[in-house]
């Protein structure tokens, strides 16, 4: 395993190092200390920052997969009940040439995660082989020789440091803080989860198959963090925490701006567009009258522009 990521962990070992350089730079102290938890943060957020074009178009392919669900329901309503090698390869077919009428794929929501997979995994390494290097038994991993390794080794956040691991750690304090993170790392997976299922997709998304395996993963993505934290070290889990609270920002702000069409979110931004406009005085549309003064039910009201209120009154 190492052998294969070497190239990254050489990278990673030495963002790791210029970003605790940069952090004794401005007043931080060097040797043992936060400069290198921040250090691990500082690889989060450059990691996250070079994915944005990436993430854009991980949005926009996302989008093309909620608008085309009701011609994706329609073929699987078709072949429906037929099980046949011939059925099955036409509704194969046409899924495909949908997917690709509309420059979109379904495994494009997991780009994000595969490419960070191996920043997480060297990252994973680094810290568990620091012990060592910093005991002169393992090779310096770039700019990581041994005194800079004993200077992460001692590094420790209340009382847990940065290579300790639930399962090996012998220390409860280090065990608490770690729950502590596996906790909040599996929370933000969570809440980044349902806000995309619950305010940034259309109702015709929120059904069929696609929808059940979002829903599924909302729920089993969360369960795996947890279950596997107790293995990954305290610098990993502050690597993993940090990255959904980036997530959890960066959607929450995409949402908010860019809502996918026929979601809940279009419909907030569109109301607070018509309520801006109301309290400016403009002329509103009978889109944005509808909005704001939903007709009762059994009742049929014609919008009326607030220029024609004036002139009433």
């Amino acid at each position: 395993m190492d052998a294969i990521l070497a190239p990254i962990m050489w990278v990673v070992a030495w963002i790791m190092y210029g970003s605790h350089q940069f952090f004794t730079l401005i007043g931080f102290p060097d040797g043992p200390g936060v400069a290198w938890i921040l250090s691990i943060v500082a690889l989060t957020v450059m990691m996250r920052a070079a994915m944005i074009p990436l993430f854009v178009k991980q949005i926009r392919s996302s989008r093309a997969m909620q608008i085309l669900q009701p011609e994706l329901q329609a073929i699987q309503k078709r072949y429906k009940g037929k099980s046949d090698p011939a059925s099955r390869e036409a509704m194969s077919r046409e899924t495909m040439d949908l997917y690709k009428k509309h420059g979109t794929n379904p495994f494009s929501s997991c780009m994000p995660i595969l490419l960070q997979s191996p920043i997480f995994f060297a990252l994973f390494r680094v810290l568990a082989n620091i012990t060592n290097v910093a005991a002169g038994t393992h090779d310096a991993i770039g700019p990581i020789h041994q005194q800079v390794a004993q200077d992460i080794e001692g590094t420790s956040l209340f009382g847990a440091h940065l290579s300790d691991v639930f399962m090996t750690t012998g220390s409860t304090t280090a065990r608490v803080v770690i729950i502590v993170l596996i906790v909040l790392m599996s929370a933000t997976t969570f809440f980044t989860q349902r806000q995309l299922t619950m305010k940034n997709m259309p109702k015709a998304a929120l059904e069929g198959p696609q929808a059940n395996m979002q829903k599924m993963m909302l729920y089993a993505m969360p369960l795996i963090f947890a279950v596997s934290g107790v293995n990954f070290p305290l610098g990993v889990l502050i690597y993993w925490t940090t990255t959904n609270v980036w997530s959890m920002g960066q959607q929450f702000y995409t949402i908010n701006r860019m809502p996918a069409p026929g979601s809940p979110a279009e419909k907030a931004l569109l109301e607070k567009k018509a309520r801006k406009a109301a309290a400016k005085g403009k002329d509103l549309t009978e889109e944005q009258e509808l909005l704001l003064n939903p007709t009762p039910r059994g009742q049929r009201t014609q919008p009326v522009r607030k220029n024609r209120r004036k002139k009433k009154g």
